[in-house]
């Protein structure tokens, strides 16, 4: 077994790496850029090497700094986690040549299967059934829309190296394939360092399937069952769950032995991922394979119980696998949900900044379930423009799908974030959506749900309830502790009173407090209506804690707490409330205070996100058509296209390609 290893790599996946090498008593050695030097990973291992500046190719991707940090620091091995160079067959020869084992396929698996068209390649004549489209690089537009105008649209233009969403594009016609193709080769060049394109039928109405599998030097390899990877925007998977509701144990089983076939066939030794798209039929076409750990291992992991980063090492060092086929057993259901630091509200345009407050649920039991959550930052982390928004991947395991994503709901809802912008909203909307429940998903779900973007959801009349409920609680809470230390206030505080009105989202709920006592366990009961119906509400919430916890009607409930001037907002089953607590005469003066209203921008173009101007599409004084292209702006090695709304004309330019720009930063302005 080694004795030390180094992680290349940052942020979640190398602290996950880390905690299962600290078990297997293996020593670990970080790197980092400078934008991470006071990061988790770094404060984890036992030794830390600096690579350079915060760019990933003046940092992490440095093969041979690297390389050098192993000799310095005598690390026999290297995990290199995702990204960055785990599928860069390059690496592991160099690695290989001085004496430094790769933990992970060898290169001659990584080169057959991380190059997405020499891949299929491999695919087809090992006899697996692939997507059609054209195998060859592309390299030009006219010759992009020859090969989709074969094929029918839509097609998907994809970077031959890429991974994660990025430098991928879909073409519904002959102008979107040009445009998708310019903007897929550059997104490739600037996040790969290749620009080879290619293109595939793009399948309508897809569903996104994986096969785990694991394989020794000795000729043995098992899978592990599938994950459901289909909630997906900007073609980058936002939840995953294990197992998909969606297979039977035939397809189950056809498209685990034909990914263990593939491995057996390539030689692959390690944790590797077949990809698979599956029709409404359940007809499965091969993908890709991912020739290192996952993102979404994590569902696995759950649901298998095995340690796929332990047995990666295991495999590195030699060992044959431990188990057989009739060993893997699926046991319950897990659920994987991504936060990502993005704003849902402005089409998830990434979002950075410091966490003035970063939360997350308590590891372990939660009720019948179990919460699992793999982060890489901390509160007072800054979330940087140079990377993948992504900070913590959370996880929840029951014996049953519905049970698995109640306790993701409530779990979601216990994870407190501040400081910037994060897509928890949007997950909690999507367990509670009922399409999501059922199972009845594809590629297309975020899309088809939410064509115009994503929306704060109404509140509807109970989530409103729920809120005036807890409000109440809390403002009798402050109330009540002011009365405990100083005792004149409390005849005029209020703490007693039975009458409260609530003001939730505008909308003013007459509260009605019957009976309040104290319970077994320090809990206080409050007997209380609402819009003439009453509910009993145990807490045993204490001012300026958050989240406020506690039962109503029996049922646990979870609400996020920020406390406001003269109110306090609440995050209640997916949704952000502003409330206030009043005296119904107050109440009656509230209800005269004029509204302020925002500023008028809507003859602005304003830049949706910190990132760099990319480019300028528009001159001063010119005409610009509905959907045209007015500026790119990149963040987080995504570009993003920003376009005109309506037909207007350019009357001032404020931004120029090179500038690096704040959110609502103001690019140009319209007549």
């Amino acid at each position: 077994m080694f004795k030390k290893i180094l992680i290349a790599n940052r942020g979640e996946i190398a602290c996950r790496v880390i905690k299962s090498a600290k078990a297997m008593g293996i020593k670990t050695v970080a790197v980092f850029s400078d934008a991470d030097r006071d990061a988790v990973h770094v404060a984890m291992a036992d030794e830390a090497v600096r690579l350079g500046p915060p760019p990933a190719a003046e940092s992490y991707l440095l093969g041979e700094k690297i390389l050098k940090a192993c000799q310095t620091t005598g690390a026999e091995a290297v995990h290199p986690g995702y990204g960055f160079l785990s599928e860069r067959a390059s690496f592991c020869e160099l690695l290989e040549d001085n004496g430094i084992v790769f933990i992970g396929p060898k290169p001659k698996a990584i080169r057959a299967m991380g190059d997405k068209i020499e891949s299929k390649l491999f695919a087809q004549k090992a006899g697996v059934n692939i997507v059609p489209g054209g195998l060859g690089i592309i390299e030009d537009a006219d010759a992009a829309t020859r090969i989709a105008a074969g094929i029918g649209y839509p097609v998907m233009i994809k970077a031959s190296a890429g991974g994660g969403g990025k430098g991928m594009r879909i073409a519904f016609d002959e102008k979107e394939c040009r445009d998708g193709f310019d903007r897929a080769r550059s997104e490739a060049r600037s996040s790969f360092g290749d620009d080879r394109v290619f293109v595939e039928k793009f399948v309508v109405e897809p569903r996104h399937i994986e096969i785990q599998v694991l394989a020794d030097a000795h000729g043995n390899a098992v899978h592990l069952g599938e994950r459901e990877c289909s909630i997906q925007r900007r073609n980058q998977k936002v939840v995953e769950e294990a197992p998909s509701p969606f297979l039977d144990a035939k397809t189950r089983a056809a498209m685990g032995d034909q990914a263990v076939a593939l491995a057996k066939a390539v030689d692959y030794q390690s944790a590797g991922t077949v990809e698979f798209i599956v029709d409404k039929d359940r007809n499965f076409y091969f993908l890709e394979m991912n020739t290192r750990l996952q993102v979404e291992h994590p569902v696995t992991e759950l649901v298998t119980g095995v340690d796929l980063v332990e047995e990666m090492i295991r495999v590195a060092t030699g060992e044959p696998l431990r188990f057989r086929q009739d060993d893997i057993k699926l046991d319950g259901w897990a659920v994987e949900s991504r936060i990502y630091a993005e704003d849902p509200f402005r089409g998830f345009l990434p979002s950075i900044g410091r966490l003035t407050r970063y939360r997350p649920p308590a590891e372990g039991p939660l009720g019948e379930a179990i919460v699992r959550n793999d982060t890489g930052v901390t509160e007072g982390a800054e979330i940087s423009m140079f990377y993948d928004p992504m900070i913590a991947k959370l996880c929840t395991h029951a014996d049953t799908r519905e049970a698995a994503i109640d306790a993701m709901r409530d779990a979601l809802g216990r994870f407190e974030i501040e400081g910037i912008e994060h897509n928890i909203p949007f997950l909690a909307a999507l367990m509670a959506h009922p399409r999501w429940r059922e199972g009845r998903i594809s590629t297309a779900f975020i899309d088809q749900e939410y064509p115009d973007g994503f929306e704060r959801p109404a509140a509807s009349d109970e989530t409103r309830h729920m809120a005036a409920l807890v409000a109440t609680t809390i403002e009798i809470a402050r109330k009540q502790r002011l009365d405990h230390h100083i005792d004149r206030l409390r005849e005029h505080s209020g703490a007693l009173r039975p009458a409260w009105v609530v003001k939730v989202d505008g909308d003013y709920l007459v509260v009605d407090v019957a009976r309040t006592m104290t319970g077994e366990g320090g809990d206080v009961l409050y007997r209380m209506t609402v819009d003439g119906r009453t509910f009993t509400v145990s807490t045993d919430h204490r001012p300026g804690i958050s989240p406020w916890s506690g039962s109503i009607d029996g049922e646990q409930r979870t609400a996020q707490l920020r406390s406001r001037p003269n109110g306090m907002t609440l995050f209640l089953d997916g949704i952000w409330l502003e409330a206030r607590v009043m005296s119904p005469a107050v109440a009656e003066l509230d209800k005269l205070m004029p509204v302020k209203l925002p500023p008028d921008t809507s003859k602005m173009l304003l830049c949706p996100m910190p990132g760099l101007v990319v480019s300028i599409a528009v001159e001063e004084g010119q005409e610009v058509k509905a959907g045209e292209t007015l500026a790119i702006v990149e963040a987080m090695k995504m570009e993003n296209i920003l376009r005109a709304e309506r037909d207007l004309t350019v009357a001032s330019l404020k931004a120029a390609a090179g500038d690096s720009l704040a959110v609502d930063a103001v690019i140009m302005e319209f007549q």
